[in-house]
């Protein structure tokens, strides 16, 4: 009898135990199904969509702190193919979105088979940039159609209509640029393509971030995943505090209008670029991401004029009388030519029956400052002459003429000059080895008078705007410069590159200036760019006419200075094709600028007038 009592109480104790499981279970079940609505809400979900955060690109201010570069928000409608539902209402959606029916048969078929970037299970863009007026009355309805999202992303808008060149474009990227950067960017996203957009597109266009979606089995969002605790913010792109004014930039646009050339101007003491204008120029918001941003594309790119060309860094010029402010430095250094050597002009010079004419109807020249001021061309084909002739004119021409090429590079010529700026040529300056190979032995050697045109800034030599302001500055500075740069800071305080910091220094010493500075004023005050006198503002500059072999009725108008003469704020350089002399467009247009720069206005109504209405070249 005990034993049974034994087992009764056994049994009683087990069937206890499973009488508080069951209402344990019973209990939690009660509580995640009636209760716990999260838990209703991933039971009812058949996935998980893994969505892409778009950040913020970074602003882009002038120097002033005015913006010049924003970003609008717009939305792009995405499709996954395979959550369409094919009971849809397609008339409202169509209606609600503002498109055909026809337009949403284009727009979701897709050769899913053999394009691999495309899936049936992934979205893709079916519209974009949708008005903000069509996006608040179709996200109304959005849980209606099962298979769309809205992806919110941001375009450039240009509130300066200015700069287009210098702050680019953006494009989405193709698919060698997807393989080139190995994940850093997937289809649909955008990258800098020119300009600052494109040099600063690793600083400016952030991290994404990513945020993880429940869907349920109508493929409707129904909350985030984990709530929340897997995704990942997005990271806005750094802003960027130019060098540049825009109000200088905009002013030296309109005087420019109608004309082909470029415009640089440096702040000599920081190498920083306060003006970088390439003519013709355009709207920039033309090429902001709009359904009409193809149009507008090929419209420029067929251009005769060549607006995607920029002039500042990528043509290559001969600089023509410019060119001998650098002549007379290197032959000052080199000890062939002293501040107060005087010369005759006798009309040109003359070698055997080499002549190289002198247009300017001049006498006497007594001094370096002279021979600047009233461009001889005698002056300085005698002076290069020396110059390549110091160790010998039959024998040693090649140790004279390298000298010349090494001071070149100091300069900053033959290269580029590594600026935060895509695309930059170098120019050109001819090697030995070139004249060697142009000259062989076999057919006659060559000579300082073979070249001699290169003393006036002519024959093979040639240079980019920006080398052509940079010179500028160097003298400006008397003998050293900074690399010209686009960037004067990052907002959050994240340092600009050291290599805009570093001074440049060339061989020729400082008291070897003097005499070219006081020539270069002598030039504007007395000169052959006596026009671009500024009322109280003592300017030092230099003009240049530069032959046009296809056309010699349309030479080129160069102008090169800096001002004040003392502790110079600004070095510019101007070349207006077709512009024939410098005086005649370049120093106008240069001596303009530089009064805007440094009095924040022009004085000179006439003048500024004048040179806006003027059309030179295929305009």
């Amino acid at each position: 009898m005990a034993i049974q009592d034994q087992y009764k109480d056994r049994q009683f104790i087990i069937k206890t135990l499973f009488a508080i499981a069951a209402v344990l279970l019973i209990g939690k079940a009660a509580m995640l199904q009636v209760l716990d609505t999260e838990f209703r809400r991933r039971a009812g979900a058949t996935g998980i969509e893994k969505v892409t955060v778009f950040p913020s690109r970074g602003l882009i201010f002038d120097r002033t702190g005015q913006l010049m570069l924003n970003n609008d928000a717009v939305y792009d409608v995405m499709c996954t193919f395979n959550q369409i539902n094919p009971k849809m209402d397609t008339a409202k959606f169509c209606r609600l979105l503002k498109i055909s029916k026809e337009e949403f048969i284009a727009s979701t078929t897709k050769d899913f088979k053999n394009n691999k970037r495309l899936s049936k299970n992934k979205p893709f863009t079916f519209l974009s940039k949708i008005p903000l007026d069509v996006f608040a009355s179709f996200q109304e309805s959005l849980y209606e159609f099962p298979g769309f999202s809205i992806e919110l992303k941001s375009i450039r808008s240009y509130p300066s209509q200015s700069a287009a060149q210098v702050l680019g474009y953006i494009s989405e990227v193709n698919q060698k640029q997807v393989d080139f950067y190995k994940g850093l960017y997937t289809k649909g996203d955008i990258i800098g393509s020119s300009g600052l957009e494109s040099r600063y597109e690793s600083e400016l266009k952030g991290t994404k971030g990513i945020s993880y979606l429940l869907k349920d089995n109508l493929g409707r969002a129904i909350g985030a995943y984990r709530n929340g605790m897997a995704d990942s913010l997005s990271v806005a792109g750094q802003d960027i505090i130019s060098t540049i004014d825009i109000d200088l930039q905009k002013f030296g646009e309109e005087l420019m209008a109608g004309k082909s050339g470029s415009v640089i101007a440096i702040e000599p003491e920081t190498g920083e670029i306060l003006a970088m204008i390439s003519g013709p120029t355009y709207d920039p918001n033309l090429l902001s991401i709009n359904k009409n941003r193809g149009e507008a594309f090929l419209e420029l790119m067929n251009d005769p004029r060549k607006p995607f060309f920029d002039r500042t860094v990528m043509a290559k010029y001969p600089p023509g009388s410019i060119f001998k402010t650098l002549v007379a430095l290197i032959g000052l250094q080199e000890g062939v030519l002293s501040p107060y050597r005087g010369m005759n002009c006798n009309g040109g010079f003359h070698y055997n029956n080499l002549t190289v004419k002198c247009v300017h109807n001049h006498g006497y020249l007594s001094n370096v400052a002279d021979g600047i001021g009233k461009s001889c061309n005698n002056y300085f084909c005698t002076v290069f002459k020396d110059i390549v002739d110091k160790y010998g004119f039959y024998n040693n021409q090649h140790q004279g003429y390298q000298t010349f090429v090494n001071h070149l590079y100091d300069f900053g010529l033959g290269k580029p000059l590594s600026m935060d700026y895509p695309h930059e040529s170098g120019g050109n300056v001819p090697s030995v080895a070139y004249y060697d190979r142009l000259y062989p032995k076999d057919k006659g050697s060559w000579y300082s008078t073979t070249v001699i045109s290169l003393g006036i800034g002519q024959g093979e030599m040639q240079m980019t705007t920006a080398q052509m302001a940079n010179l500028a500055a160097t003298i400006a500075n008397r003998g050293h410069f900074f690399t010209p740069h686009l960037i004067k800071k990052f907002k959050n305080g994240t340092l600009i590159p050291v290599e805009f910091l570093k001074k440049h220094q060339t061989r020729v010493e400082a008291q070897h200036f003097q005499p070219v500075i006081d020539g270069m004023e002598q030039c504007v005050l007395s000169g052959t760019a006596t026009g671009a006198r500024i009322p109280d503002i003592p300017l030092c500059g230099k003009t240049g006419t530069v032959q046009n072999p296809h056309n010699r009725n349309k030479d080129h108008s160069v102008f090169f200075g800096f001002a004040p003469k003392d502790n110079p704020k600004i070095a510019i350089a101007a070349y207006v094709e077709f512009g024939g002399f410098g005086s005649s467009a370049a120093a106008p247009i240069a001596s303009l600028m530089v009064e805007k720069y440094l009095k924040g206005k022009s004085s000179r109504k006439d003048m500024e007038d004048r040179i806006k209405k003027k059309t030179l070249g295929n305009y």
